[in-house]
């Protein structure tokens, strides 16, 4: 029998170009584009990626909720706006490309970084992404200076996206999961923002979404007074 090459135990049943052979239904289902490296032209390729990553956005929620939780609790209002424009240009940059790498975002969140460090030396020219990043980190900054992190704390919140980033990417070189995962979760769970965020906008003219787009505060405790409408045993 012709074995999957990715599991090596199933029954290889679709051709995988990227592998060369033969691949199971449950192998190309669970690691097309996140660890097989797909070519944009493979014919089981858009019947599946939506469906990835909207799974992908499923796990990438609750992991996500406790960083902007870290990030409020280091760095307030001001950190969480931070990560929050670094999470709507990467949407807005990566959604309907198929060929967006985790490592793309990363260079670019350390090439903000350098950018933001008292001791910036400018380096070689910077990925395209990062370019992009870099510029709408500007635009924004220089619209609502109040509202998001300057260089004096984030360089900080930087490294921590880094590191969330490379957390939930995994340590495959040719990753696509963060991007796939933040790409899923806004979809399918603010899709009026991904909607809005999918419209081509001018430099600078991409409007945060707000509070909407962040994690739901959590639930503040309820004090009983006399205002309250539980009876007291």
């Amino acid at each position: 029998m012709s074995q999957c090459l990715y599991c090596k135990q199933r029954k290889g049943k679709r051709p995988c170009p990227a592998l060369g052979g033969l691949i199971c239904n449950s192998c190309c289902g669970e690691h097309r584009l996140v660890r097989v490296n797909c070519p944009a032209d493979c014919v089981y390729l858009d019947s599946g990626s939506d469906y990835q990553q909207k799974r992908l956005g499923e796990q990438f929620m609750p992991v996500r909720r406790d960083f902007y939780r870290e990030l409020s609790e280091f760095g307030g209002e001001q950190a969480v706006a931070l990560f929050n424009l670094v999470e709507v240009i990467t949407f807005s940059f990566f959604q309907g490309r198929r060929d967006g790498q985790d490592a793309e975002v990363i260079a670019a969140i350390q090439g903000l970084r350098r950018t933001l460090s008292p001791l910036h030396v400018p380096s070689a020219p910077m990925p395209v992404f990062a370019e992009h990043l870099i510029k709408e980190y500007e635009t924004f900054k220089k619209q609502n200076p109040k509202q998001i992190a300057d260089s004096s704390n984030a360089p900080e919140i930087l490294d921590r996206a880094v590191k969330f980033v490379s957390d939930f990417s995994g340590k495959d070189f040719q990753s696509r999961r963060f991007v796939s995962g933040l790409i899923g979760y806004v979809s399918t769970y603010h899709p009026q923002i991904a909607d809005h965020l999918k419209k081509k906008h001018e430099p600078g003219h991409i409007v945060l979404p707000g509070q909407s787009f962040m994690p739901p505060p959590a639930a503040q405790p309820h004090e009983h007074g006399p205002e309250c409408q539980h009876h007291h045993h």
